[in-house]
């Protein structure tokens, strides 16, 4: 049902509203302030969004119209709301997926309808983030001639395109597909694609998808745009065949000048041929070919099979481009991400098939490769051993295990490919990769210079990791290499996750962020191997790790195996161990040792579901190190067979560190009485200046943080009013219980702090009640 109109305007349809405020427009905007704050409640979003300088300039705000639009329009709590810093923007942005996906009707309020106003069209410029999911019917409509002006918005404002429950689709809506990923990422701005929730992909999608999101694009191609090239690629094209028309008069011209010297140098035929060469050979390289491919880049027949399938007479510069040629004359092209890059030049008249690109890519991922063996060259000639022979059950461990395949992962042909700008950040969540897709993603990886943050999350990976890795190898070596932040997650774990961690630096030591996490052994017994003794023997390079993430499958957290990690990362600041179980009760002791050796810019420490029960002097070490600024124990059964003397000596210890900034203790059934004595942590003697206290999940009832709140108040007034105490979290704690104490000492407590909680159904947590009482 429409939302009903305010009084003042029952009387006038919405056609004479909008024709009056069509001729006020000049001067509306410059009423008085108090007669503006009137007018803005009563306006359409078309105007409303007009009014904006103007409010502005009036110090008025319009957060609040647009936040009761969000309630009145969307009818929903987006999440995390209380971050939202500007309500416009997000109503905009919902808005525009709405009408999108058409799950909105623009007449169902009498302030979405205007007469002026085009949804899509004028909501476009406030959207940084779109996700088209299912058939894909929205990149359909936005490939669309009449959506040509919002597609133009699009490529100037979208930074996040997100894919979801994708479906399979056929030919038009493919090639609907690549119009919108050129225009957007070729031609735009998205600098991160995302893609999740898909148990059955189509290959030929996906494939598109990522090569695409990776800047290349296949031999031969003018992109048609509505039955035309690509406008912009035409421009690129005529600026550069200017630049090259310019540069080769400028050699012309060099050259005569040389000619008509007093002297000329007399040359012999093979200087002569040599130039010649160099000249008509063009470009030797793709510039964003893998360094794996520079062996056998040079020697690749003349011949070979285009990627129609069929063969095409080589040139005079094709056949010369063939010869091996030297290594230092290779200029690699700068990543472009952020900025337009120069596309090649393209042939004209031809359009492409986007069903072509599955045969594309997995056609030149199966190009001979006969001249690799199991090591492979860099490029300052030097020759290493082949990485992923550490890695049982390797796909990629020899020439012999991958030929068959198509040759060792990382090995991509890319010279039919033209190279346009790409994105830096890619993420796959719950989207099954085949052996197949990971040598194609592999291959992609590895000239991806531009790619930053790469997230594999429950892919199903297994030993295909080993393949992922090696693409990555042979991108790291690249001297632009900008890849910083490697997630990787999955159920079941290949191969214990120290010995995985290690093979990683030791592969991209640039990385400065690395997450390891899985939730179980591999199901089949006996086919995953156990950590070596080796492992805490072998030597890592120094790497520039700065974020270490490890989550164990239940695994034994071996001190010995995290030494060489840790004393290869000297710039770690945070280190994070979730679900390691500790063999012996001398090995916490070991791993403080190793942290203090190894680890001298540690700032932040995080346990996650480790028992630390029996553990408590350790646990007083962690607390009292004055190089830790943020502590977490997370569901540790801090306090399971704890006494009131070890909460005591907590408290002491905190009260006595003035670097300790945050401390998080969630799952820890603190209980009433252990929370209003955290209270005294912040008393006048005390020299603490914790910021943040994170207590969620604690069984903590109404009354009891009540009388926290009162014992805060207490020393708050002890401290003449001061206290550094900024941020309380209580999430997921008995609250419902008693709804007006609740609201009473949430009330008084945000007069001290910035708390946040939330609606909680304590109901579900009575066994966890009955084993605190």
């Amino acid at each position: 049902m429409a939302a009903e109109r305010p009084r003042s305007l029952l009387a006038l349809s919405a056609a004479a509203v909008s024709r009056s405020m069509a001729a006020l427009e000049r001067d509306v905007w410059a009423l008085p302030g108090h007669l503006l704050r009137g007018l803005l409640p009563l306006l359409t979003i078309f105007h409303l969004e007009r009014a904006e300088d103007a409010a502005r300039r009036a110090g008025l705000s319009t957060q609040p119209i647009w936040r009761k639009l969000w309630d009145d329009v969307m009818k929903t709590r987006p999440p995390n709301s209380e971050s939202i810093t500007c309500w416009r923007k997000k109503f905009l942005e919902t808005f525009f997926s709405n009408v999108l996906h058409g799950v909105l009707d623009v007449s169902s309020d009498w302030r979405l309808h205007d007469r002026h106003f085009s949804p899509l069209l004028h909501s476009s410029p406030h959207v940084s983030q779109l996700t088209l999911c299912n058939m894909l019917q929205g990149a359909v409509e936005l490939a669309a001639e009449h959506n040509h002006k919002v597609l133009e918005n699009l490529a100037g404002s979208l930074r996040v395109l997100k894919f979801q429950h994708l479906l399979s689709c056929d030919q038009s809506v493919r090639r609907s597909l690549a119009l919108l990923l050129h225009r957007l990422i070729h031609h735009g701005s998205v600098s991160q694609v995302s893609m999740c929730s898909w148990p059955v992909p189509d290959t030929v999608l996906l494939v598109l998808i990522l090569t695409m999101s990776a800047g290349f694009w296949r031999s031969g191609n003018a992109l048609a745009y509505h039955g035309s090239p690509c406008g912009l690629c035409r421009e690129e094209d005529t600026a550069q065949s200017q630049e090259s028309a310019q540069e080769g008069a400028e050699r012309g011209c060099n050259a005569e000048q040389e000619g008509s010297g007093g002297e000329k140098q007399k040359r012999s035929p093979k200087d002569a041929d040599a130039r010649m060469t160099s000249v008509l050979s063009g470009p030797r390289n793709h510039p964003l070919q893998s360094p794996a491919c520079e062996e056998t880049s040079s020697e690749v027949p003349c011949g070979h099979t285009s990627i129609q399938g069929g063969s095409s007479p080589c040139s005079r510069s094709e056949q010369l481009s063939c010869h091996p040629i030297p290594r230092k004359t290779r200029r690699w092209q700068k990543p472009a991400v952020g900025r337009k890059r120069r596309c090649l030049r393209r042939s004209r008249g031809h359009c492409v098939d986007p069903e072509d690109l599955y045969d594309f890519v997995f056609t030149v991922a199966r190009e001979d490769n006969s001249g690799l063996l199991d090591k492979t060259r860099t490029t300052e000639g030097e020759t290493t051993e082949n990485w992923t022979s550490s890695i049982p059950g390797s796909p990629c461990t020899g020439h012999a295990g991958c030929k068959k395949r198509g040759g060792p992962a990382g090995i991509l042909s890319l010279k039919a490919a033209h190279c346009f700008r790409s994105v830096s950040t890619l993420e796959l969540f719950s989207i099954p990769l085949t052996g197949e897709t990971c040598r194609t993603l592999s291959n992609l990886l590895s000239s991806w210079v531009s790619l930053e943050n790469l997230v594999l999350s429950y892919n199903g990976l297994d030993a295909n990791i080993s393949c992922i890795l090696s693409g990555l190898r042979a991108l790291s070596r690249h001297p632009e290499c900008r890849f910083r932040v490697l997630r990787v997650s999955d159920m079941f774990s290949h191969m214990p996750c120290m010995e995985l961690v290690r093979c990683i630096l030791s592969a991209l030591p640039q990385l400065h962020t690395l997450s390891v996490s899985f939730d179980l052994k591999n199901q089949l017994e006996g086919s995953r191997p156990e950590a070596s003794p080796s492992c805490s023997e072998a030597e890592i390079p120094e790497s520039c790790l700065e974020v270490l993430e490890i989550r164990f499958p239940r695994e034994p957290l071996h001190a010995a195996f995290l030494r060489p990690v840790l004393k290869a990362s000297k710039s770690l600041q945070q280190l994070s161990l979730d679900s390691a179980t500790l063999p012996c009760p001398q090995e916490l002791g070991l791993l403080l040792e190793v942290l203090k050796e190894c680890t001298s810019n540690l700032k932040k420490l995080s346990f996650h579901d480790v028992n630390l029960a029996e553990h408590q002097k350790e646990v007083l070490l962690l607390l009292q190190d004055p190089g830790l600024q943020e502590i977490t124990f997370s569901f540790c059964r801090l306090f399971e067979s704890s006494t009131a003397e070890f909460l005591s000596e907590i408290i002491n210890t905190v009260k006595r560190n003035s670097s300790l900034k945050s401390l998080r203790l969630p799952g820890n059934r603190l209980g009433n009485h252990r929370l209003v004595a955290l209270a005294d942590i912040f008393s006048e003697d005390s020299s603490s200046s914790l910021c943040q206290l994170d207590v969620s999940s604690n069984c903590i009832k109404p009354d009891g943080l009540l009388e926290f709140t009162k014992k805060l108040e207490g020393h708050i007034q002890q401290r003449g009013g001061q206290l550094p105490f900024t941020h309380l979290r209580l999430f997921q704690n008995w609250l419902d219980q008693d709804a007006e104490t609740a609201q009473e000492a949430l009330r008084r407590l945000k007069a001290v702090c910035s708390v946040v909680n939330d609606a909680w159904d304590s109901s579900q947590a009575f066994a966890d009640y009955v084993s605190v009482m």
